[in-house]
C-alpha cells in the first residue's frame, strides 16, 4: 500500500512538473509530457534503489542475528552434552558405589554365617540328652511340632532358617491420630521352618539370646531394614522404619563396634531409619553402651524405646542419648499408670514427653474404644492391630506396603495381643 501511494506521489509531480513547462512556454505539449515521464522514471529509480539498500541492510542484520543465535544454541547444546555426561557419570559413580556396599554387605553377612555355624555346633554339643522345652503356642496348633521341639533341635531349625533365606521382614504401620494415616512402619523378622511354619521372635529369641546369636539375627534384620527403606526413598515415600536391636546385641562387644561402622557407611538413611531398644536394654546399657547410643544419635539416627515397664525414668537422660520416641502399652495409658509409676496422668505424660523432645506412641492398641480414650490424651501416634497387622514384605515386591497403608477406620479382626 505505503509502495502505491509513492508512485501516485511520483506521478503527481511528474505531471504537475509537464504542466508547468507547458503553461509558462518553456517547451511544447509533447516535449512537457516527455519530460514529465522521465521526471517520474528518475525518482522511481532512485526510490527502488534505496528500498535496495535498505533490504540489504536488514538481510545484513538477520544473518548476523541468525549467526550469533547459532553460535549461543551450538554453546547451549555443548553445556547440556557436558551435564548429560556429568549426570551419566554421576549414576554410574553411584552404581558402582552401591554395587560396592552390596558386596560389602554380603561379605559380612557370609561371615556372620560362618560365626553364627560354628557357635550353633559349639552350643548343639553342650546340649544335654534331657531337652528344655520352648513354651507351647496356643494361638496357632499347625505349630505344635515347633513347640515340641528341644532346644538342640529348635537351634537346628533356627541355623537351617538363616542359612537357607527364610527369613521376613514384617511390617506393621505406625499411624498418626486421629487422620490414622500411615507415618512409620516397625521391622519385625520372622523365620520360617522347612515346612513353612513361622518361628516368632518369643519363640526364638529364648534359644538364640542366651546361645549369644542375637546379633546376627539383628544383622539380618539390619541388613533387610536397609534394603526396604532404600526401596521407600526410590519410591519418594516420606515414612520411616523401626528397627529393632536386642539388648544383647546392644551389649555385644565384637557385633556392635561393626555394626556402629555399618550404619556410618548408611548414615544418609538417617531420616528414614529409627533403631528401638527396649527399656530393660538402655537401663543395663551401662557407660560403654550408652557411649554407642550417643554415637549412633550422632551420626542422625532417632531412637525408640519400647517395653516400657515403667515410666519412672529420667526423660532428660533419654533425650541426651538421643531418644525421638517413648512406645507406651494402650492399657497403661488407659487402665495402669499407677502400676507403672508415673509421676503425671495419662493426660499430662504428652506434655511432659514433649518438654524433653520425645514422641509419645500408644502401641498394642486393639479396639476402637481404645482409640477413643488416647484421643482425649491429645495423642499423635498410634500402633496396633486395629490400624493393621505385621504383613510380610517380599523382596521383588512393594505392593504389599500398598496393602499395609490401607488403614481401616473401624475393627475388621477379632480381638489379639499384638506380636
Amino acid at each position: 500500500m505505503t509502495d502505491v501511494i509513492i508512485a501516485i506521489t511520483y506521478a503527481l509531480a511528474a505531471a504537475m512538473s509537464a504542466t508547468v513547462l507547458n503553461i509558462s512556454g518553456v517547451t511544447g505539449p509533447a516535449f512537457a509530457a516527455i519530460v514529465g515521464v522521465m521526471q517520474f522514471a528518475i525518482c522511481a529509480e532512485i526510490h527502488v534503489s534505496i528500498l535496495r539498500r535498505r533490504e540489504k541492510r536488514r538481510t545484513r542484520k538477520e544473518i548476523a542475528k541468525l549467526k550469533q543465535t547459532t553460535k549461543e544454541f551450538a554453546v547451549a547444546l555443548d553445556e547440556t552434552q557436558a551435564k548429560i555426561e556429568e549426570v551419566k557419570q554421576a549414576g554410574e559413580a553411584r552404581a558402582s558405589a552401591q554395587s560396592k556396599k552390596i558386596v560389602a554387605e554380603l561379605q559380612v553377612l557370609e561371615s556372620l554365617m560362618r560365626d553364627f555355624a560354628g557357635k550353633i555346633s559349639n552350643k548343639a554339643k553342650s546340649v544335654p540328652l534331657e531337652d528344655t522345652y520352648v513354651e507351647r503356642r496356643t494361638r496357632d496348633t499347625a505349630r505344635s511340632y515347633l513347640d515340641s521341639l528341644g532346644e538342640s533341635d529348635l537351634l537346628e531349625t533356627i541355623r537351617a532358617s538363616l542359612e537357607e533365606n527364610r527369613v521376613d521382614l514384617y511390617l506393621q504401620p505406625i499411624v498418626s491420630l486421629p487422620q490414622r494415616k500411615v507415618r512409620f512402619y516397625e521391622a519385625l523378622s520372622r523365620l520360617r521352618a522347612e515346612d513353612g511354619s513361622l518361628i516368632m521372635p518369643a519363640q526364638y529369641m529364648k534359644v538364640a539370646a542366651p546361645a549369644g546369636l542375637m546379633s546376627v539375627v539383628d544383622n539380618l534384620l539390619l541388613f533387610r531394614c536397609v534394603q526396604i527403606v532404600r526401596r521407600l526413598v526410590q519410591k519418594h515415600r516420606e515414612i520411616g522404619v523401626f528397627c529393632n536391636i536386642s539388648g544383647e546385641t546392644l551389649s555385644d562387644e565384637e557385633f556392635f563396634p561393626q555394626f556402629l561402622e555399618y550404619m556410618h557407611h548408611n548414615r544418609d538413611l538417617s531420616a528414614q531409619i529409627v533403631f528401638e531398644f527396649a527399656q530393660d536394654a538402655i537401663v543395663k546399657a551401662g557407660v560403654k553402651g550408652e557411649q554407642n547410643l550417643s554415637y549412633l544419635a550422632s551420626l542422625g539416627f532417632a531412637l525408640s524405646m519400647d517395653h516400657v515397664n515403667t515410666l519412672a525414668m529420667d526423660f532428660a537422660k533419654l533425650k541426651t542419648l538421643g531418644f525421638k520416641h517413648v512406645k507406651v502399652r494402650a492399657d497403661t495409658l488407659t487402665n495402669g499408670m499407677q502400676n507403672a509409676q508415673a509421676s503425671v496422668t495419662a493426660e499430662d505424660l504428652k506434655k511432659l514427653l514433649a518438654r524433653h523432645g520425645l514422641n509419645l506412641i500408644a502401641e498394642r492398641v486393639e479396639d476402637e474404644k481404645t482409640v477413643v480414650q488416647l484421643l482425649d490424651f491429645s495423642l499423635d501416634f498410634g500402633q496396633g492391630y486395629l490400624f493393621g497387622e505385621p504383613r510380610p514384605v517380599r523382596d521383588d515386591s512393594l505392593k504389599s506396603l500398598e496393602k499395609i497403608e490401607a488403614v481401616p477406620t473401624t475393627p475388621v479382626i477379632p480381638f489379639r495381643k499384638s506380636a
